[in-house]
């Protein structure tokens, strides 16, 4: 497939008051090869004048939507529907800056196998991040590329429907197979689409090649939110981990690989990692049984408050 001549491609921005990443991933988009696309940007209340300039150049079109209507699935899915004439649909968040020339026809070219129906590029640490940061990026973005398909749940576990959406690529045909994005999830609806596609049939690929500078430096308390709403996604989606297995495998993967790196780098912060990652699990497990829980003590603990209204 000749990326030169690939023009029914979308690149989908969600956007709620960014900072100059955006403006540095709108700059990257200029300077993108070997694809043609359009950028369709849903803006939730930020200022354009931030952006409007580094939007130049650009062929996009933007909406405007109340910011309490905003769902990680909803507004993804309501994009979708709206870029219908477009047969390969990129995600991305705003946060998220393209590392090279190269990351989107990169990212796309995987395609060229028609039987991948979704794919995820590679995040790498930025310039400012904490070694926890880093090493996540590392564990969960290697460098080598790979495809998972059903067939691999048995080796890689739930690690086969990993996916994210901070930079993803989905073919339309196959979206509209397993129908859409769910309209109400908490979070983790790249990995709700990723896992029907691979029972579906679908392969998922992840591209190494295709590359972002993406990363946060939680504080603990932050990492005990994002890791309960995860658990309340897994409660709410009990088929994905019955179809590919429990996290919790992976997270005892994730801590030894921590271990040692922390141990290699700077061994003085094992301790904060082991009450970071002792946060981590507890939420998530609070997480998995958020229904034995006050209403009020879940709006309180959980990152994603808007779910809960």
């Amino acid at each position: 497939m000749d990326m030169k001549f690939m023009n029914k491609v979308v690149v989908i921005i969600p956007v709620y008051h960014p900072d100059k990443k955006f403006n540095s991933l709108l700059r990257m988009l200029k300077k993108q090869e070997d694809v043609l696309f359009d950028v369709y940007i849903v803006n939730s209340g930020s200022d354009k004048k931030q952006y409007e300039k580094d939007l130049d150049g650009l062929s996009y079109t933007m909406v405007d939507i109340d910011p309490r209507t905003f769902n990680h699935g909803g507004t993804r899915r309501k994009a979708a529907e709206t870029c219908e004439k477009y047969s390969f649909l990129v995600y991305m968040t705003q946060d998220a800056v393209l590392a090279d020339k190269r990351s989107l026809s990169n990212l796309l070219r995987v395609f060229a196998d028609k039987d991948v129906g979704c794919a995820y590029g590679r995040q790498l640490p930025n310039a400012d991040a904490g070694i926890m940061a880093a090493h996540a990026r590392l564990f969960n973005y290697p460098d080598k590329s790979q495809i998972k398909q059903l067939s691999d749940k048995q080796r890689l576990g739930i690690k086969t429907v990993f996916i994210s959406d901070t930079f993803a690529a989905y073919r339309r045909s196959a979206l509209y197979d397993i129908g859409n994005f769910p309209e109400h999830v908490i979070l983790s609806e790249d990995t709700y689409v990723a896992a029907k596609m691979v029972l579906a049939g679908w392969k998922l690929a992840y591209c190494a090649d295709a590359k972002v500078y993406h990363s946060h430096n939680y504080t603990i308390m932050q990492e005990f939110r994002r890791y309960f709403d995860t658990g309340v996604f897994h409660a709410e989606e009990p088929w994905i981990r019955k179809s590919f297995g429990v996290a919790e495998g992976e997270g005892k993967r994730f801590v030894l690989s921590e271990i040692r790196y922390i141990l290699s780098h700077k061994p003085w912060l094992i301790v904060s990692m082991v009450m970071r990652d002792g946060m981590k699990f507890l939420g998530y497990r609070m997480g998995i049984s958020y229904r034995s829980l006050p209403r009020g003590f879940i709006k309180k603990v959980s990152m994603m408050k808007s779910y809960w209204k």
